[in-house]
Parts: C-alpha cells; structure tokens; sequence
C-alpha cells in the first residue's frame, strides 16, 4: 500500500506515525512542509500526491487540514486529531474518510472531530475515540491508523454504520458487546481466540497475551464505546520469521 503522510505543525518528516507504516511495510511518501505559509505547504503535499498517485493519505494536526483541502478525487482520508478549523478552507469530509481522535487531546478539541462528522452528514462511528493526547503516538493508536488505512482502500468501509459492527477489512478487529465475549485472530497462527471483556477495566485496554495454541505473544487492543459496543483487534508483540 502507497500511503501519503502529512506530517502536523512544527512536525518532522520520518516521525513515530510515517515510521510505524513504513515498518508496517508499507510505502510511505512524508514531505517536507512548510510550517509557516499554509498554502505552500498545500502545494508540496499536492505535488507529492499527483506524481505519486497514494491508495490512501493520513494527515496529522494541521496535515488534516491539509490532506482535506487536497484535490484528492476518490482517494481515502485516515485524519488524525485534525485541525480543520484553524487552517484551510474545507469543512466537510466524504464517506471515504476515518478520523481518529483522542478525547483528552488538550491542542485539538475532541469536538471538533464530532462537529465536522456531523457537519459532513456522516454517521458518529466515523471519529475513533483512541490515544491519552494530541499526539496519537501510543501502540493503541498506531494500530488504529494502520487498521484505518487498510479498511478504507479495501473498500470496506462502505459497511461501517453507527455502531461500527460491520468493520472487517483487518481479520484482527472484531467486535463484541462489553458484556460479552469477543475474539482476535493470532497474528502467528491464524487461530481465532475467544477473551473475555471486561468493561472494570476501562473504555481503552491494551495488554499482552500468549495464543493458547502456538503461545506466541499478542498486543490485545479492546476500545468500549459509550454505547457498550466493543471493537477489539491485535497485533504481534515482536516480528516473526
């Protein structure tokens, strides 16, 4: 997959986000971006996007607003904490697009993500409540953003509806109610294992556990909506061979 990352405000190029998908092993096009003229910056990011044609762009903070003020035709938008409000002039998203956003993000109020899904005519389950802060750099959040750039050019985002139960591009995400039992795939075996949720332990959870059947090590992510809708998904806790 091509990714297109526009890095945030007094950002750097090759930061822990872009660094994450490239291990991910994805290719990853990170311009550099000018911090103090908008419009520049806007050009640099356009330029990169028509020679190098991405399946899909992420933009951080202000590469947000960037990455949606982009003549970007069909192609996919992951925003991260975007900051729409404060720089550029569009103020909608399309059907194709997933913003991830912390709610204890004290740079870009959580709200804002809310005002433009709600603005946009999409549904709530648009804006992925994830990370401590602003900037989305913790494992949890890392993993969303990549499942977000993998459902989004599968196309299956098409089936994504208010309580997020139709999200399957990414074997490992699964979905449960908080009162239930719910299951990942090991990224080792392939094996589905069934957890129990515990809603005791917080809205965010992310914890180490072995496969009982290979006893390879898995990051288990559990993100527990207001609603008491669950979406769990995994990743390896270390490169196998």
């Amino acid at each position: 997959m091509k990714i297109l990352f526009l890095h945030g405000w007094h950002s750097v190029v090759g930061g822990v986000k872009p660094t994450y998908l490239a291990n991910s092993g994805h290719q990853i096009i990170n311009p550099s971006l000018d911090d103090n003229h908008f419009e520049l910056a806007l050009q640099t990011a356009q330029i990169a996007f028509d020679m190098e044609h991405p399946n899909v762009v992420v933009g951080s903070s202000r590469g947000g607003a960037l990455a949606m003020n982009l003549q970007h035709g069909t192609t996919p938008l992951v925003l991260l904490c975007p900051a729409w409000k404060k720089w550029g002039t569009v103020k909608k998203i399309r059907r194709n697009a997933l913003v991830l956003h912390s709610r204890l993000d004290d740079v870009i109020l959580f709200s804002d993500s809310e005002e433009l899904v709600l603005t946009s005519g999409l549904p709530s389950s648009t804006v992925i409540e994830t990370g401590h802060d602003h900037r989305l750099a913790d494992e949890q959040s890392l993993a969303a953003m990549l499942w977000a750039c993998n459902v989004l050019v599968s196309g299956d985002f098409l089936s994504l509806d208010e309580d997020f139960r139709e999200s399957s591009s990414d074997p490992r995400l699964t979905t449960g109610s908080s009162h239930d039992e719910a299951s990942y795939v090991c990224d080792a075996c392939g094996e589905t294992i069934v957890i129990p949720l515990d809603l005791s332990e917080g809205s965010n959870q992310s914890y180490v556990e072995d496969c009982p059947v290979c006893c390879r090590a898995n990051i288990i992510h559990v993100h527990i909506d207001d609603k008491g809708g669950a979406r769990i998904w995994s990743e390896p806790e270390q490169d196998y061979e």
